[in-house]
């Protein structure tokens, strides 16, 4: 009986414990199965050739791209891009973008050739593109055919102004620097005059200047009045010295200046409330007021609507000087260049026949522009009047005046005493006094 007793005993333990194991496996079996996600890759990131130059060339054509800017101020496109194209070679374009490291479909490209190009075979050009939905675009390129696969080997432009805001009120832009230029006692006058009339920032395109006026653009670069923007347009182009073509020849009309003009527009429309569009050798003087800000603040209240202000330009030959002396200053004896408080006679301008201005602009009211006029604008046009402000422009004469026919005008001289005192600091701190 107890053998018979054990016997039963064991066998009930290994009933229950088989039993044991297959209500487990019934559970486990209606136990849903867990899948552990493979861990996705990431977008296949876009071409790493961003272009870090100003002048690019546009692979499988004769044209060249400088730069890409936000301008959503239009319905139908979103994306601006600056650019200088053979005229007689605009070919259908395709616009590109790398969306959060990948590609988005083409979008086809309208490309807006300037009107302005004085018979040049190459001129400034907008290309205008339209971003994708769901795409955040952070870089643009231009196909010739509208297949991304043909992207690998392209360059990529970054795409600026996207958060931008203004941190300047008073921009001025300077087009361009080229020959060797080293007019350097002038140029450190006119960068000291807008500074005391309040500018905030000086765009200089340069291609090539001397090496007294190198230095001098580098310490304002330094100290953040100056932006330098490399121009190296002669290693693109045969640039043209002058600005007709059947004068001068040339590829391009006068070293690119329509397009950094146009550039300097976009650089500095969501960072600055003004922009002034001029040359070196000139100075936007107010005659009514001590600073640029305050003469823009009385214009806008009297004509709130108006975008573009042409400011008249007034040559004061180089060739005759103030006749004491007064400001032949032994300092600058040594220094290259002009010395624009020698020159008080003015040329009254000829308005029997066309006299050419310079533009104080609002950046974000203007699309395109010429040289002494804009070509197309949101707004209104105001020819501000001479006695308010006109532009003091040393330079060889125009009209061939004699002295007497000539009209003092001796404004520079209301700040020279700062003027003069910044003009030495800025040359000791060079070692060019």
């Amino acid at each position: 009986m107890e053998r018979g007793s054990f016997f039963r005993r064991n066998l009930l333990v290994l009933i229950s414990i088989t039993l044991i194991f297959i209500i487990i496996n019934v559970i486990n079996m209606r136990r849903p199965t867990i899948k552990i996600p493979k861990p996705q890759k990431p977008p296949a990131p876009c071409p790493s050739l961003v272009s870090e130059q100003t002048i690019t060339p546009l692979k499988n054509t004769s044209h060249f791209l400088v730069s890409a800017y936000m301008d959503q101020r239009g319905k139908d496109f979103d994306i601006r891009i600056i650019g200088m194209f053979k005229r007689d070679s605009i070919q259908p374009l395709h616009c590109l973008f790398c969306c959060s490291g990948h590609f988005s479909p083409t979008t086809p490209a309208t490309v807006l050739p300037h009107s302005d190009h004085f018979g040049f075979a190459f001129c400034a050009t907008d290309v205008l593109c339209k971003i994708p939905q769901n795409c955040d675009a952070t870089h643009v390129t231009l196909l010739t055919e509208p297949t991304p696969e043909k992207a690998y080997n392209q360059a990529w432009l970054p795409i600026r102004n996207k958060k931008e805001k203004y941190i300047f009120n008073f921009t001025v832009c300077i087009s361009n620097l080229f020959g060797d230029y080293n007019n350097v006692l002038q140029f450190t006058q006119a960068l000291e005059m807008y500074r005391l009339l309040g500018v905030d920032r000086v765009v200089i395109y340069n291609t090539s200047c001397g090496p007294d006026l190198d230095r001098l653009l580098q310490s304002y670069s330094d100290e953040g009045f100056v932006e330098m923007v490399p121009w190296p347009i002669t290693e693109h182009l045969n640039p043209s010295p002058g600005w007709l073509f059947s004068e001068h020849g040339g590829d391009i009309h006068y070293y690119g200046q329509l397009t950094t003009l146009n550039e300097c527009i976009y650089r500095s429309m969501e960072r600055s409330r003004f922009v002034l569009l001029n040359d070196i050798d000139e100075i936007a003087m107010p005659y009514q007021h001590e600073n640029l800000m305050s003469l823009m603040n009385m214009l806008l209240e009297q004509r709130p609507n108006t975008g573009v202000f042409l400011i008249e330009n007034h040559i004061f030959p180089k060739n005759y000087f103030e006749p004491s002396g007064k400001f032949h200053l032994p300092q600058w004896s040594g220094v290259p260049g002009v010395n624009m408080l020698e020159h008080i006679y003015k040329e009254e301008p000829d308005r029997q026949i066309y006299h050419p201005h310079k533009m104080i602009i609002q950046p974000r009211l203007v699309e395109q522009t010429s040289v002494h006029e804009v070509i197309k604008n949101f707004g209104q046009r105001y020819k501000v009047p001479p006695e308010v402000c006109r532009l003091i422009h040393v330079r060889v004469p125009l009209r061939g005046l004699k002295q007497d026919q000539l009209t003092v005008d001796n404004r520079l001289w209301d700040f020279q005493e700062k003027l003069i005192l910044n003009v030495d600091k800025a040359l000791k701190k060079v070692g060019l006094l």
